[in-house]
């Protein structure tokens, strides 16, 4: 019998530097860029770009629950960007760049409620957390040449925090 995996959806701002992080998360089996929660069927990196499609630079993880948690993950997607900034990640301004969790079944929708409450309530962040939390809808896949971006330019990959 296959293995089964689970996947996971986040937005972070830079797509790029997001993907890299959750890649070398243990238990993290693959992640592709792409976008989501978006009007426009098909679009493009440009077309997303204009913050008129409605979609969200995302990553999309296919990850084995026997060696992550989706709390886990939930966790490093907290330490990957500033989640206070809403549309924005430093230099990156605009709805493109939220900060969400796109949930692919109830179990994960309220992880992420349960997490966003906790952090909010020990004050980790300076201001509270705007994370959009909502259901996972049609995953587009980006252009190949953003998959695996700073592999492909030799480069270690990091997200901004504002």
């Amino acid at each position: 019998m296959a293995k089964q995996y689970q996947p996971a959806t986040f937005a972070a701002g830079c797509f790029w530097g997001v993907e890299a992080r959750f890649r070398e998360q243990d238990g993290v089996v693959d992640a592709e860029v792409g976008y989501t929660d978006g009007h426009k069927l098909d679009p493009t990196y440009h077309e997303v770009c204009t913050d008129t499609t409605g979609h969200v630079e995302a990553v999309q993880l296919s990850f084995d629950p026997d060696r992550v948690s989706f709390d886990d993950l939930v966790e490093l997607f907290f330490n990957l960007h500033n989640p206070t900034t809403l549309n924005r990640q430093g230099p990156d301004v605009g709805s493109q760049y939220r900060s969400a969790i796109f949930y692919h079944n109830d179990e994960q929708k309220q992880i992420a409620e349960k997490i966003i409450d906790q952090l909010n309530q020990q004050n980790r962040f300076a201001d509270p957390i705007v994370t959009q939390i909502a259901p996972a809808t049609t995953f587009y896949r980006a252009e190949e040449y953003h998959q695996r971006y700073f592999d492909k330019k030799g480069q270690k990959g990091s997200c901004y925090f504002s």
